[in-house]
């Protein structure tokens, strides 16, 4: 790329790569180009991975049969975003972790299976289990951190059920959310996620 195409953006992780054109038919040419290198090298390109993707926004609005990706765990799609300046909202083409991280990251909860761990306290949950949420914040949370909504909600549904156990006197599931809910406004640095907001999503 940097020999043949030196003025094309594109980056590489592993095997895996991007290359940003600016037409169709730019995109076209360069994908033959890197599949005849490829051949000659003895290499294939992945047949599912390798694809032509129209990145559609507000602005864009073409009609074409691939406008998402996934990439290091991000999907990139058109998404709704807000201006800081003046509070719109607009449509861009924007990265947030993607839907087969978040239901990676949602099986990786039900694994731990701390709902069941009647003997350990809130406390010892936090501990446990703050570091990997912090990685997961710190590397999908830099690009639409709301995105990550879904999965701390799926946490803390976890931690009903572990306090539904704990605390039978509870009775319930609706008084184990206010349990919680209560912990959660008078400690909100208890979890990580809470720190940033992601408090009310018990139910």
């Amino acid at each position: 790329m940097k020999r043949n195409q030196p003025s094309v953006p594109w980056c590489r992780y592993a095997d895996d790569g991007l290359v940003h054109c600016k037409t169709q038919q730019q995109a076209h040419k360069i994908l033959s180009e890197l599949r005849e290198r490829f051949i000659a090298c003895g290499l294939e390109l992945h047949p599912e991975k390798t694809k032509i993707v129209y990145c559609k926004d507000g602005k864009r609005r073409g009609n074409y049969p691939q406008t998402a990706f996934e990439f290091l765990g991000y999907g990139f799609r058109r998404r709704t975003a807000k201006n800081s300046k003046t509070g719109r909202l607009f449509l861009t083409f924007a990265p947030g972790v993607s839907k087969s991280s978040q239901k990676s990251m949602q099986a990786k909860i039900h694994d731990w299976r701390f709902y069941r761990r009647t003997e350990i306290t809130l406390n010892d949950i936090a501990k446990r289990f703050n570091p990997v949420l912090r990685g997961w914040i710190e590397y999908y949370g830099r690009y639409n951190r709301s995105s990550l909504y879904a999965v701390f909600r799926h946490f803390n549904k976890t931690l009903v059920a572990w306090a539904m156990r704990k605390y039978r006197k509870l009775n319930g599931r609706t008084r184990a959310i206010y349990f919680l809910e209560n912990i959660a406004k008078r400690d909100s640095t208890l979890f990580v996620h809470w720190k940033i907001g992601m408090i009310g999503a018990f139910a």
